[in-house]
């Protein structure tokens, strides 16, 4: 995993995709990095985001549980959190925000609910960019707008519907 920003070319305006390796654990999935990449590509050409700049970090449940602890009051680890960039204007494109995702709460989650890797990765890749974009889940009617956007994204991807529980798991 290179740790390199990359980008992604848009319809018009090209999205500026940053991945952020934090974690030697993500050694482990050496495609990780591709699979967010198509995920937020997927998720941005959606919704026609247009231009700007998302950084991705691929970190540790440890780091994960201090941002959680300090910026959303909840001294655990979770699976990803967003943090959307205030907004501002101005000719360059704009930063749009950053996801951050934890290695082992990501693997223990794909091994309880009998998912693949890869799967849940992009799930979760989507779900932050959609968190970026302004969608949340704070009542049942976003919730269910949400959980319809990520699955329709996901289906294009040739990811099954993350809500759908696994007879296997």
């Amino acid at each position: 995993m290179s740790g390199e920003p990359a980008q992604v070319a848009m319809t018009d305006d090209a999205l500026t995709i940053d991945i952020l390796v934090q974690s030697p654990l993500w050694q482990r999935e050496p495609e990780a990095e591709s699979t967010v990449m198509r995920a937020v590509s997927a998720a941005a050409n959606r919704l026609s985001t247009r231009g700007g700049e998302v950084a991705i970090v691929l970190t540790d449940d440890s780091a994960i549980r201090t941002l959680n602890r300090d910026w959303r009051g909840f001294d655990k680890p979770t699976n990803v959190l967003s943090f959307p960039a205030a907004k501002t204007g101005g000719e360059m494109p704009a930063m749009l925000g950053d996801i951050v995702i934890a290695y082992e709460t990501l693997t223990r989650e794909c091994s309880d609910e009998g998912k693949p890797f890869s799967h849940h990765l992009a799930h979760l890749a989507v779900h932050g960019f959609l968190h970026l974009a302004g969608h949340d889940h704070d009542n049942d009617r976003d919730a269910d707008a949400m959980e319809r956007l990520e699955t329709e994204i996901l289906s294009r991807l040739g990811v099954p519907d993350p809500y759908v529980p696994r007879d296997d798991a």
